[in-house]
């Protein structure tokens, strides 16, 4: 992973592991003391679980967070309380790798984060907390892998208020070397009765205490709190994690009404976002980083919120050559390290679709200009340097379609005769939607498929995408649920397969999709 300060300074700053909140901390045995004073904890403080997450070959942060009434504040006394934690070999913590003490501050809502080194490449580890007479859930994690096999999952949008999340019940089940989710890991939507389940608050999140309350309630989720416990995450940034649509130039609707300035509310939003996930934060809340997996993979995670420009309005304002979906800085740090990662394959993590998507059929075009359609200039720049053959072997990994979307990249969607230069799978939802409709979306893609020629497959299907990459290939599965408002549906089926070969851009069928009444897929022919 690309570090926010130079190598040798953050490993001085680090030593053998670190606590992370909104400042970075070291963790030794001198800056972990705390006041001297008796404090009488609440009881059953983990109720929201573990998890790990940003894995690289000789490390992986660790997280948890004190939280007796979860949604309520939190519940913990505004004191600083030092947690024990433990890394082991096994899961019953007869070979300890490596433990420490680190402290929960009140003013990062009691979040731990703690970025433990010198563990050994493609490991698998175990590990928990402990405070008081209390022991946190065992979790799961591994470092990343220098081997010459990579299994990981990637998913996004969960809106707590759409469903339930079986997906990541199935999920859990995988053995997995990373889950990459793609953004929206909360909603910010106001409750709204008749629903499925319902969001806690008066309405939507403004301030920090609200925010907190918000990731609080997603994390008391069984099926999420599983996941989180069985493999590292590697999480990006999407709108609704603060509000609809929005754009590093402001709301997306500042006539909205608003009890806070929007740039108050961001803050909030930002701060709580990297409080409750396993994430390592560059300078000035910087969320985009890059993992190396050996001479396999590099992992590019990108950033579509912070910087990006104001969204167009028309199609002529979508090719201004200004607009930016990354920053200049970022697209100038994405660039760079494509060309130089080195490796077999170059994964990049997107979060809105970055294949064209013409939804109007016949003559006349209509696209949504929050997704890469509305950042043309841009997206060509990006497509026309993964033809130079610079990077090798790209695939774009996507969320925020709410369906699954696997497509050809060419530098012009719109024309069949644009060279395909790399693939890109754009996942499914766990939960946004509800309940899929997938009568509408087969009569879509029959009405726009001759507007759309680089589409290969859609489907309508909750679920999440399983990839396994060999030096050779790429093979994706679409993992399937048949449920997200039946609390007892369980497991996922694999609805397609797909492959990316090694020196071949684009993608490909890799068998027939699965056919049954409840399909939504929808392979070109």
């Amino acid at each position: 992973m690309d570090y926010p300060l130079p190598r040798r300074r953050f490993l001085s700053l680090v030593s053998t592991a670190t606590f992370l909140g909104p400042a970075l901390v070291g963790a030794d045995g001198a800056l972990a003391r705390v006041p001297r004073r008796r404090t009488v904890l609440p009881k059953d403080v983990f109720t929201l679980g573990v998890a790990s997450g940003d894995p690289l070959p000789d490390g992986v942060v660790l997280w948890t967070r004190l939280a007796p009434r979860p949604l309520d504040g939190g519940g913990m006394p505004a004191v600083p309380v030092p947690v024990r934690w433990e890394v082991a070999a096994d899961e019953r913590f007869r070979t300890l790798v490596h433990t420490g003490t680190a402290v929960a501050r009140p003013e990062h809502a009691h979040t731990l984060h703690i970025d433990v080194r010198q563990l050994r490449p493609g490991a698998q580890y175990f590990y928990r907390f402990r405070v008081g007479g209390e022991v946190s859930p065992v979790g799961r994690t591994r470092t990343a892998s220098s081997g010459k096999t990579l299994r990981f999952a990637t998913a996004s949008c969960q809106n707590y208020q759409d469903g339930y999340y079986t997906a990541h019940r199935a999920m859990a089940a995988e053995d997995l070397d990373f889950v990459a989710f793609l953004g929206d890991y909360i909603y910010e939507a106001a409750p709204w009765p008749g629903l499925l389940r319902n969001h806690t608050g008066p309405g939507q999140p403004y301030t920090l205490e609200q925010y907190r309350n918000r990731h609080a309630q997603y994390r008391t989720d069984p099926d999420l709190a599983a996941a989180h416990a069985a493999a590292p995450w590697i999480v990006a940034l999407d709108d609704h994690d603060v509000d609809d649509n929005w754009t590093g130039d402001g709301a997306a609707n500042p006539s909205e009404p608003s009890p806070v300035p929007f740039e108050a509310r961001k803050s909030a939003a930002l701060r709580a976002y990297v409080e409750h996930l396993p994430v390592r934060v560059g300078p000035g809340m910087r969320l985009y980083r890059r993992f190396r997996f050996g001479d396999l993979a590099t992992l590019h995670l990108l950033d579509t919120r912070q910087y990006r420009s104001a969204h167009p309005t028309t199609n002529e304002e979508a090719e201004e050559p200004w607009r930016s979906m990354t920053g200049p800085a970022q697209e100038r740090w994405l660039l760079d390290g494509l060309a130089n990662a080195g490796g077999r394959w170059s994964l990049l993590g997107n979060q809105v679709l970055l294949a064209g998507n013409d939804g109007r059929a016949g003559p006349g075009e209509k696209y949504s200009f929050d997704s890469w359609d509305g950042y043309r200039v841009q997206r060509r720049r990006l497509l026309d340097f993964l033809g130079t053959g610079l990077a090798a072997n790209p695939v774009v990994l996507s969320g925020d379609q709410h369906c699954t979307w696997v497509s050809q990249l060419n530098p012009d969607p719109r024309d069949e005769g644009s060279p395909v230069v790399g693939a890109e799978f754009s996942g499914t939802s766990i939960s946004s939607g509800g309940e899929p409709d997938v009568a509408a979306l087969r009569r879509e893609d029959d009405e726009t498929r001759a507007d759309n020629p680089q589409r290969l497959y859609v489907d309508a299907r909750r679920g999440y995408l399983l990839g396994e990459l060999t030096p050779d290939a790429l093979r994706v599965q679409l993992r399937v649920v048949d449920s997200v408002t039946d609390p007892h549906s369980d497991g996922a089926r694999t609805a397609a397969r797909f492959v990316v070969e090694n020196g071949r851009p684009g993608v490909q069928l890799d068998g027939p999709p699965v056919a049954d009444g409840a399909a939504g897929g929808a392979p070109r022919a």
